[in-house]
């Protein structure tokens, strides 16, 4: 059994009449096939479709939404909501009492969330309320997300430094390409069909400790990225993944500081760096 109640993450309760018809024209995902009992990924963007702000969004009540989302942008993330409010019939309340605890290992508890960032039949849960109960660590939380390929803002990558693509929400249902015009869809959706997306997040391991989060990936003594998360001699790294490929396929060393790495996409992907490399030697042509 695996709990961790998750101190820097807070709940932003979004409802009224109005609520799901304006979150679905703002954020990414798709509310409408959201179902209960699932926390979905999803993401506010800028105009120029990176994100200000991730989060997981389940149904909550009979017309509302929660946001699970990092406490460090929180009060702006209400800010900006508000903002977009406009006449809406909408509430924006801070669940200032309410924690987030992480759930794996057991069976689910009742009242739980299937976190959707995870593999289906991986268990993680969600579960929002009262603190207590714990049995692991923050560390321990991260070593999971890690092994999984699970990025989050303000752990991984900073607000307004990423596109979704970048933080594989176009792969696990947190940007929806069919349901028409959020913030930022325009980009999004051109990098989607063009497939011009370059920047992907890769998990990272060694045969000693990695050095800290903030530290470049390098490759012949360029940087191709940035370490995110990191547990021990594993991590979360978002890097070019063109620039990857092309190191070795010339046989050139990977680096976090002066540690060799090695890169691999997460299983449940689907994304190849042999495909990256087909893709970046066509361009050069």
């Amino acid at each position: 059994m695996s709990r961790t109640t998750l101190e820097n993450r807070g709940l932003v309760h979004i409802h009224g009449p109005d609520a799901e018809t304006l979150l679905q024209d703002v954020i990414t995902c798709d509310l409408l096939s959201l179902e209960p009992g699932v926390a979905r990924q999803g993401a506010l963007l800028t105009p120029q479709g990176k994100i200000m702000f991730d989060f997981l969004v389940s149904r909550h009540g009979d017309d509302g939404f929660r946001f699970d989302i990092d406490r460090a942008v929180l009060s702006e993330f209400v800010k900006r909501m508000t903002m977009y409010k406009l006449r809406a019939k909408v509430v924006i309340e801070h669940e200032e009492s309410a924690s987030v605890t992480a759930v794996w290992d057991e069976e689910a508890p009742e009242n739980s969330l299937v976190d959707e960032r995870f593999a289906q039949g991986s268990g993680v849960c969600r579960l929002y309320g009262e603190a207590g109960g714990e049995t692991t660590s923050l560390l321990d939380y991260d070593s999971l997300r890690i092994d999984n390929g699970v990025a989050e803002a303000c752990r991984d990558y900073e607000a307004g430094d990423a596109f979704p693509h970048d933080a594989l929400m176009d792969l696990n249902r947190g940007v929806s390409f069919g349901k028409g015009c959020f913030v930022g869809q325009e980009v999004v959706s051109r990098m989607q069909h063009r497939g011009t997306a370059r920047r992907r997040v890769m998990q990272v391991s060694a045969e000693a400790d990695l050095p800290e989060s903030g530290a470049a990936v390098t490759a012949g003594g360029k940087s191709v990225g940035t370490l995110g998360s990191v547990a021990g001699d594993r991590a979360l790294a978002i890097v070019r993944t063109d620039r990857v490929a092309s190191a070795l396929g010339k046989d050139v060393a990977l680096l976090a500081g002066d540690v060799p790495v090695r890169l691999a996409f997460p299983e449940w992907t689907g994304l190849s760096l042999a495909q990256e490399e087909r893709d970046s030697g066509s361009a050069a042509q």
